[in-house]
């Protein structure tokens, strides 16, 4: 197949370039920055200079272009502020992004559309032991400021099964981990400064390698079914505590040091809400089955030590 990927430079862009290619389809990326060019043709892709937030200029970026699939993993993680806002690019690219993003399928002609989704769109809140599966609500609020990111979740999800003549698929990502993914951002921070940890339990998530995260973006643009969300996630959750000291151990950084979690929720709103509040224990039995994927790390400390090797 043809593809039209926004997002191919970012954390999960790059591995699924590496991916389509080796599963035989065609890309097209597009991309802000003409400096990663190179980047992109060394993956045998053609690079379209465009901002995907830049309806008209997106539009005739791509105008003349042919494309079965529109694949959208566009973010903007790693340039994130310390304090969450409704303007920020990424929940951005999330709505308007995922709104001319599928414009620019129906100039390519594609039918299927591929977006990007995160399991914080369940809620940052304590789900309980049990596993959450794609049947369990989804945009739950629980009144903080990581309501932000829930509803960017919703939004990006709600456009694309919406879409008129579109083949809508959801891909709920749990946290990202790899090459420029969270671990590589921790242990930059961790480098520069005392890492910290909230003081008592910490919140409890499901992870995934961004090697896999590429991996079932294939199957599911090859195996999805319209309108389907997916959770994609690898076999074993683990708690914040452990992700910060495994991350601390496999990039030689210092231990994270004990922090009130009071100061921690004062300094970085968000992060006080993802590392303390939020238990959530995420099922991938609906990808494995339909998309016949698995992840190939089962948890954090596999992928991690393959990452470092």
């Amino acid at each position: 197949m043809r593809v039209l990927l926004a997002g191919a430079t970012g954390a999960v862009g790059v591995p699924l370039l590496s991916a389509l290619a080796d599963a035989g389809h065609k890309v097209i990326a597009i991309i802000r920055d003409p400096a990663k060019r190179q980047l992109i043709t060394n993956y045998g892709a053609i690079p379209v200079i465009a901002d995907v937030l830049d309806r008209e200029a997106l539009l005739r970026a791509v105008d003349g272009q042919g494309a079965d699939v529109v694949m959208h993993q566009a973010t903007a993680l790693r340039g994130a502020p310390r304090k969450l806002r409704p303007d920020d690019l990424t929940i951005a690219l999330r709505g308007k992004g995922t709104e001319n993003l599928l414009h620019a399928a129906r100039v390519v002609g594609a039918r299927r559309f591929v977006t990007q989704s995160l399991i914080t769109g369940y809620g940052y809140c304590d789900h309980g032991e049990r596993l959450l599966t794609e049947d369990d609500e989804f945009g739950r609020h629980v009144g903080t400021v990581a309501d932000l990111v829930t509803d960017s979740s919703v939004a990006t999800e709600r456009q694309v099964f919406a879409a008129d003549g579109i083949e809508g698929i959801a891909l709920r990502y749990g946290m990202f981990y790899g090459k420029n993914a969270f671990s590589d951002m921790f242990a930059d921070m961790m480098r520069k400064h005392a890492p910290v940890l909230p003081r008592g339990r910490t919140g409890v998530t499901s992870f995934i390698h961004v090697d896999d995260a590429a991996s079932a973006a294939v199957a599911a643009m090859e195996r999805g079914k319209a309108g389907e969300a997916y959770n994609i996630v690898d076999d074993e959750p683990m708690s914040w505590r452990d992700f910060l000291t495994t991350v601390a151990r496999v990039h030689g950084t210092p231990r994270p040091v004990v922090t009130p979690q009071w100061m921690i929720r004062l300094a970085v709103p968000y992060l006080g809400c993802l590392l303390i509040d939020t238990k959530m224990r995420i099922s991938h039995a609906k990808a494995t089955r339909d998309l016949a994927w698995t992840p190939a790390y089962r948890n954090l400390h596999e992928g991690l030590a393959a990452h470092a090797g």
